[in-house]
């Protein structure tokens, strides 16, 4: 008789286990409505992170709407996504997957949930300094800031040289006219 290895008690999905309104949750904290996804994976294509990732953006999508909170909330996926908005962009059903995205580091981080990304929380504090410097996000110093604390300057070159040739990164950062207005509401 042959046995297959890969199968074992933990790989078995556990009903008990699902939060069947965890979408629904997500639509009424967020307003993004992601049971509008058909999966035609458009937004997949256009980022630029995925493969660097445990789950595509859609796959995401599809642990939320099945109720695997703890895959969705522990995955990668949500801590790489750079809120670049290139997916909705081109998503076909105009779902905001950098608002379900922010949406799901909310809710980890509200329930403690172990972060799939170490240090991931100084990255999106260096995002924030920049906005509330320039206004917006200037990648180019989020990704040197994070490098120099991290001290690993080359390991993902080949990802920066790509947003620098499709036009993603900018060597100075773009000022807003009403930085005042920024500023205020990173206010205490």
């Amino acid at each position: 008789m042959k046995v297959d290895r890969h199968f074992s008690s933990k790989n078995l999905i556990r009903l008990n286990d699902l939060d069947i309104n965890f979408a629904s949750e997500i639509e009424k904290t967020s307003g993004v409505n992601i049971n509008k996804c058909y999966h035609c994976k458009t937004c997949a294509g256009g980022c630029h992170f995925y493969q660097s990732t445990d789950y595509p953006p859609n796959s995401v999508i599809r642990l939320a709407q099945l109720g695997f909170r703890k895959e969705a909330l522990e995955c990668s996926m949500i801590w790489l996504c750079v809120g670049c908005h290139t997916c909705s962009i081109q998503c076909p059903m105009g779902i905001d997957m950098a608002g379900f995205m922010d949406e799901l580091r909310q809710i980890a981080i509200r329930e403690k949930v172990v972060l799939a990304q170490p240090d991931i929380l100084n990255f999106h504090r260096d995002v924030l300094h920049t906005i509330k410097s320039h206004g917006r996000a200037h990648k180019l110093e989020v990704m040197l800031r994070y490098k120099a604390r991290k001290w690993d300057w080359f390991s993902d070159v080949g990802v920066g040289l790509k947003m620098f040739t499709k036009r993603k990164l900018h060597i100075w950062p773009s000022k807003i006219k009403a930085i005042g207005e920024i500023k205020r509401t990173f206010a205490p």
